[in-house]
This record gives C-alpha cells, structure tokens and sequence, in this order.
C-alpha cells in the first residue's frame, strides 16, 4: 500500500512538471507570435500599401483555395536553400554570418507568411483540416495565454512594468 501511495506522488509530481514545460513551450510560441509575427505583419501590411502589391493581393484573394494554399506555402519552400547556405557559412567557420542569414530569414520568412496568411486566411479556412488546425491553436493560444497570466512570475513582471512605467512618467514630467 505504501509504494502505490508514492507511485501516486510520483506520477503527480510529473504530471505538474511536464504541464509546466508545456506551458513553458507554449508560452515561448506565444512570445514569439505577440513579439514577432504581429509586429512583422503589420510591417509587411505597410508594404502592402505600394500599389503594385496592393493589386497582387486584390488578385490573390479571388483565387482558388487550392492555388492560395500553395502561395502560402512558397516561403517554406524558399527558406530551404537559405537555411541550407546559412549551414555551409557556418560549416567554412562563418559562424556569425550564417546565424545572421538564419535570423534574417526567419524575419523576412516571418513577415511574409504572417501577410501571406492575412490575405489567405478565407481561402485557406474552406479546407477542413486547416479550419480546425485554426481553431485548435486559437483555442489553445488563449488557454495558455490564461493560464501564464495566472502564474507569478507573469503577475511580478507586469508590476515591475507598471512600476517602471511610472517612474519613467515622473522622471518624463
């Protein structure tokens, strides 16, 4: 009867510590979009405004699901032989430039699929499986977006913000 009390605790214990590396995963992607794939989005929508792409869009959002879907998949496609050059700058000793070739990728890459996805988010939602993948990491994003909200180190960080806000306000006035 004892073990199986602490088998209990341990499978407890474990079960808590591998909700908290989810969480900690998840709240990185969700880092990542709040911090990355809003801000490069609205910067590729700025973009969007010089004529010449405004009409590509206009066109692409008359096109069938089929063809958006492939548009949405070109810079997947892209990214490849960039990564792969990233590796070999990196395998000559390049270190630094091909961890910049990675990272501006990974902006540009970022910005475009983040634009990409705004003008083909109606096309690309008629596909079932993409529909409930959708849905499925919007409903999932707002769960973990609650629950890292809940935790203290999200509520000490928001004081600190707060706290650092307004003393940045009185050293302003």
């Amino acid at each position: 009867m004892f073990r199986a009390g602490r088998a209990v605790i341990v499978l407890k214990l474990l079960l808590r510590a591998g909700r908290s590396v989810l969480l900690a995963l998840f709240a990185a992607v969700l880092f990542i979009e709040e911090w990355g794939w809003r801000p490069l989005t609205a910067w590729a929508a700025r973009l969007a405004q010089w004529p010449p792409l405004a009409r590509f869009e206009a066109r692409v959002r008359l096109w069938p699901a089929k063809n958006a879907l492939a548009l949405f998949m070109v810079p997947a496609v892209l990214m490849f032989p960039v990564k792969v050059f990233a590796l070999w700058l990196i395998h000559l000793g390049h270190t630094g430039s091909g961890l910049v070739v990675i990272v501006g990728a990974k902006v540009l890459g970022t910005a475009l699929v983040g634009r990409l996805f705004v003008v083909t988010e109606a096309q690309l939602v008629q596909f079932t499986w993409f529909a409930r993948g959708l849905a499925w990491w919007r409903t999932t994003k707002q769960h973990v977006k609650e629950a890292v909200q809940r935790t203290r180190w999200w509520r000490a960080a928001r004081a600190a913000r707060r706290r650092l806000a307004l003393r940045l306000r009185r050293w302003l006035n």
